[in-house]
């Protein structure tokens, strides 16, 4: 039986959060789907949302991929100003299909993925529990012609019944951590791409065509130079335009920039030349910047921006510098800043169980009561990977690098410099965290370029990015729910996003929509409030024994 009316979490403007007990249930039109909301993690990302509203760029209109008239058909569109509900972390089923619906059927059971990545807005893309309606509330609405790729992909993927709630919700935001190791990096100069190259006066033109893509040669080049370089790259074949300093280069435009030169001043002006998923590399031939340079450390996460370098004269050695993905290597020591937050102990609790040999994991935070709680849910780990974990506070103990991989769960340019300082050899920096992209900061690009570092970063997650999640859970290679730390009903829902945003929990909070009474309970303090539930925890972790007991399910 489908209520009329529902409780509801709506974000009504910037910081202006209610708990709506009386939503209305809106039947599915002709290409949509109602699905019941079984649970809903929330996530750092919310509170972005709660304070920029319809500033947020995908609380924007959608501008690309389906027609406004098709926009105005589905109730859950609610861009700009309109309230929206708030959490795409979620796992659903489906109650009722449209007569139109093609790809979905009343019953499945079916994992959220939040990011319609084909249907854009201004700034970036639409998303669940964005510009349309997310998960917390008890239902919700989502039309087939949003949810489903022109390739007939699906973004509610079918998940079994033999898994807890909890844990197919928490395979969203693994899947982001998923996709920081597994996206592919562009590693030579970008085919059919626009292309800066800069020679200072005293630097030669060397190794350039043998750093382009196998695919082909880009299709312009900008040059600035004084020493003939165009006509060189014009006998060979190139479009070339020759430009009389890096300054009248057009802002965020190129694909690849090519600086030959030690000139601070010539790199900071390039970095805002690099356009999104840009590629800049520095050719020192030898020689030292001598100080700190200004970069976009910001972009490097939201805009897939990537800085490489090469001490030698040649253009092409820095392309070899960059790793085909992300993912740790055997031997790394791997550095997580901010393990203890809900993402960083997913950082730590992947790493401890990838199973690449003598790996070296090493959690730092500043809290010791969020890196005792990680350390529980983890040390059993990586005793049985044979990987080493070590917890550090550097409030109370030094830190020792170096390390050769760093991940940064804090949104602080600092820690990029100081993960440059601290640089192993062939050292790999994931700025996981979303620093805002205008940020820059000053790093020791002498010693990144000397040590051939590599910074990288990505901002949500793929479907693909979710199967593979979602396969280790199925195959009990993973336990998302490792990740909890509290659990809550709709009573509890803003009491877990202010915990979320004062970070005084160090795990993730599962809400179940369908429970309205049950306040946010941290599980350390489930055996007061509910014992019989306590009783069904896995050593102290969330499971989906507690997750029956507490919903009666």
């Amino acid at each position: 039986m489908i209520p009329t009316t529902q409780y509801a979490v709506q974000l009504v403007g910037p910081g202006e959060l209610k708990l709506n007990r009386a939503k209305p249930v809106i039947p599915p039109g002709p290409h949509q789907v109602l699905a019941k909301v079984e649970a809903v993690s929330l996530c750092f990302s919310d509170l972005k949302l709660l304070k920029q509203f319809s500033e947020h760029p995908r609380k924007s209109n959608a501008i690309g991929g389906l027609t406004a008239d098709t926009l105005k058909e589905i109730p859950s569109y609610v861009p700009g100003t309109a309230p929206t509900v708030p959490g795409h972390e979620a796992v659903v089923r489906i109650v009722a299909v449209g007569t139109k619906v093609k790809h979905h059927k009343v019953g499945e059971r079916c994992l959220v993925q939040a990011d319609y990545r084909g249907i854009l807005t201004a700034g970036s893309n639409s998303a669940f529990g964005y510009n349309f309606e997310g998960a917390l509330q008890e239902y919700v609405i989502l039309d087939e012609r949003v949810v489903v790729d022109p390739e007939g992909e699906r973004y509610l993927i079918p998940v079994p019944e033999d898994l807890s709630a909890s844990a197919i919700a928490l395979v969203e935001p693994w899947a982001c951590v998923e996709d920081s190791y597994v996206t592919p990096e562009r590693r030579t100069i970008k085919a059919g791409g626009k292309l800066a190259v800069v020679v200072d006066s005293d630097h030669k033109l060397k190794g350039l065509v043998e750093g382009f893509s196998p695919a082909g040669k880009p299709a312009s080049i900008s040059v600035v130079c004084a020493d003939g370089t165009s006509k060189e790259l014009t006998r060979l074949g190139l479009s070339v335009t020759s430009v009389a300093s890096a300054a009248e280069l057009t802002d965020g435009s190129f694909d690849d920039i090519v600086y030959f030169g030690t000139d601070r001043r010539t790199i900071e002006i390039l970095n805002d030349k690099l356009g999104t998923n840009g590629i800049i590399n520095i050719v020192t031939n030898g020689r030292k910047i001598g100080t700190p340079v200004s970069v976009g450390v910001g972009r490097i996460h939201y805009g897939m921006t990537r800085w490489i370098g090469t001490p030698s004269a040649s253009a092409s050695d820095a392309y070899k510098t960059i790793p085909v993905d992300g993912e740790i290597r055997a031997g790394d020591r791997v550095c997580v800043v901010g393990a203890g937050g809900p993402m960083g102990q997913m950082h730590v609790i992947r790493n401890v169980c990838v199973g690449k040999p003598d790996v070296t994991v090493i959690a730092v935070d500043f809290d010791d009561a969020r890196l005792a709680s990680l350390m529980d849910k983890a040390a059993p780990l990586a005793k049985v990977n044979n990987t080493r974990l070590e917890s550090v506070n550097p409030k109370t103990q030094p830190l020792v690098g170096p390390f050769s991989y760093n991940a940064i769960m804090a949104p602080v340019g600092a820690l990029v410099a100081d993960a440059v300082k601290n640089s192993a050899t062939g050292c790999l920096i994931n700025i996981f965290a979303g620093i805002p992209a205008p940020v820059r900061h000053e790093l020791d690009l002498d010693t990144y370029i000397a040590h051939g570092c590599f910074m990288f970063g990505t901002s949500g997650s793929t479907i693909r990015d979710m199967k593979i999640v979602l396969e280790k859970v199925v195959s009990r290679r993973l336990d998302t729910n490792r990740s909890v730390d509290a659990v809550s009903g709709m009573a509890g829902a803003l009491d877990g996003l202010a915990a979320v945003e004062n970070r005084t929990l160090s795990g993730k909070i599962v809400v179940y929509p369908m429970l309205h009474d049950l306040g946010l309970t941290p599980l350390s303090k489930l055996g007061t409030v509910l014992p019989a539930v306590a009783a069904k925890l896995d050593h102290g972790n969330w499971s989906m024994a507690a997750e029956k007991a507490i919903t009666g399910t």
